[in-house]
């Protein structure tokens, strides 16, 4: 399997979108679990949002609810996250992760930091 490799990130004001992507590199993924979390400076790092691979059902935190969609392309074997009405609060670095059992993802509706692989991180600062 190969490394998570993660694009997007940007600083942008209050209220506005942004999309971060992460491609899974090497073999095509079946059913894994793929998702974000995020980890702002000096706390710890906290599930985001979560996709099954094979039956693309998602999950989100609560703070996120309604205003970020998960989202995936097999084809690329691509996972991405779609983050609107952005504010001050979801300023963090984004990571995404991929763990090959989806089950507590499909339990429980997070993912948990055991992952099996992570990305490299990826910057979104919003400003107020």
């Amino acid at each position: 399997q190969g490394p998570l490799v993660q694009s997007g990130g940007a600083s942008v004001p209050a209220g506005d979108s942004v999309t971060i992507a992460c491609v899974s590199a090497g073999g095509k993924l079946t059913n894994e679990a793929m998702g974000w979390f995020r980890q702002a400076p000096g706390k710890e790092r906290d599930f985001v949002a979560g996709i099954t691979w094979d039956d693309g059902r998602s999950y989100y935190a609560d703070s996120v609810k309604g205003r970020f969609t998960i989202s995936r392309d097999k084809a690329k074997n691509t996972v991405y996250l779609e983050m609107n009405s952005l504010n001050p609060d979801d300023t963090a670095t984004y990571f995404c992760a991929l763990s090959s059992d989806p089950h507590p993802l499909q339990r429980l509706g997070i993912m948990t930091p055991l992952a099996d692989r992570w990305g490299q991180g990826t910057q979104v600062t919003v400003s107020s």
